[in-house]
């Protein structure tokens, strides 16, 4: 299958390109920070903010994408932390959180094993979305025996796009990527938020206009050097290392068909269990109806996913 049918789709999940997907915009009053629930804890690990939730002997990591926080995971919070001890992080860079120096990749994954240690968490399942997703990847690559599942919602081991560049072509790629996006005005930065919002990541467009106002807080030079980060890395080879059972979500709007190549949800999935091949114990799934943010656009059936895959370990 060729990865260009799907360019389009999955380099916007890294913020690579918003193709026009007509919407119309309704303003509405911001009900994700009003809506979001209170913490037991809060806490920093290596300049990750962690937040806990619920005290159940189970545990669950909750890895926010791109410019996002702990915002983004509030349905999942209230649907898991009865039951479960939920620790959702915000990395830094996002969010209002300062960045730090360094490969913000390497910082956050060594953040996350760290959380995992100093907590004594007992083989926690680790749910990622974009790249949070594929940092829960690394992780369960790092942590083999030690991480007890992943769920992944539109997050994967390479770049789309980039899974035929050889390793001397991304350090070039990566780096012009990084200029391209860093060092935008607050002010430029906010619009683009906007425009992703409303075309690429979320359905309902009062939500996605809410979550722009928020994602416009974090650091442009920071999701730069996050993107940069990504794109420098292929996990693939990695993959057979992991033994925990991985669950990748693929979410999946029709009305975006006409222009994104007329993709069906079957090749969105085909082209999951491509870039995801080698993993021992993978079950790939589409969660209909939404755009990336599908935790957000579909909670009920992400999180009836997720308690199906928690059910079946």
């Amino acid at each position: 299958m060729k990865a260009t049918v799907f360019a389009v789709l999955f380099a916007a999940s890294f913020a690579l390109s918003t193709p026009a997907l007509a919407q119309t915009a309704q303003e509405e009053p911001n009900r994700f920070l009003a809506a979001q629930p209170a913490a037991a804890e809060r806490f920093e690990v290596k300049g990750m903010l962690v937040e806990r939730h619920g005290s159940g002997a189970r545990a669950l990591v909750l890895v926010p994408g791109l410019a996002t926080g702990a915002w983004v995971w509030q349905q999942v919070v209230r649907d898991f932390a009865p039951t479960h001890s939920v620790y959702v992080v915000t990395l830094p860079g996002f969010d209002g959180r300062p960045a730090l120096d360094g490969d913000p990749f390497d910082n956050a994954r060594a953040a996350l094993a760290e959380l995992i240690a100093t907590r004594r968490l007992v083989k926690p399942v680790i749910v990622g979305h974009s790249l949070g997703g594929t940092l829960a990847i690394a992780l369960a690559e790092d942590l083999p025996a030690q991480v007890g599942g992943v769920v992944t919602i539109d997050g994967l081991p390479v770049m789309p796009r980039t899974e035929d560049t050889p390793p001397e072509g991304r350090a070039a790629l990566a780096e012009s990527m990084r200029q391209r996006m860093a060092g935008q005005s607050p002010a430029a930065f906010a619009a683009y938020q906007q425009q992703y919002m409303r075309s690429i990541g979320m359905v309902d467009m009062g939500k996605g206009l809410d979550a722009a106002k928020l994602t416009g807080r974090s650091d442009p030079n920071a999701v730069a050097n996050y993107v940069a980060a990504v794109i420098m890395r292929d996990l693939r080879p990695g993959l057979p290392k992991i033994q925990a059972p991985v669950l990748a979500l693929a979410p999946y709007y029709a009305p975006d068909a006409p222009v994104l190549n007329n993709i069906t949800a079957s090749d969105k999935a085909a082209y999951y269990r491509e870039l995801l091949a080698g993993t021992p114990k993978l079950e790939v799934a589409t969660v209909d109806n939404a755009r990336h943010f599908a935790m957000i656009d579909q909670p009920e059936a992400v999180s009836a996913a997720i308690r199906r895959f928690l059910d079946r370990k």
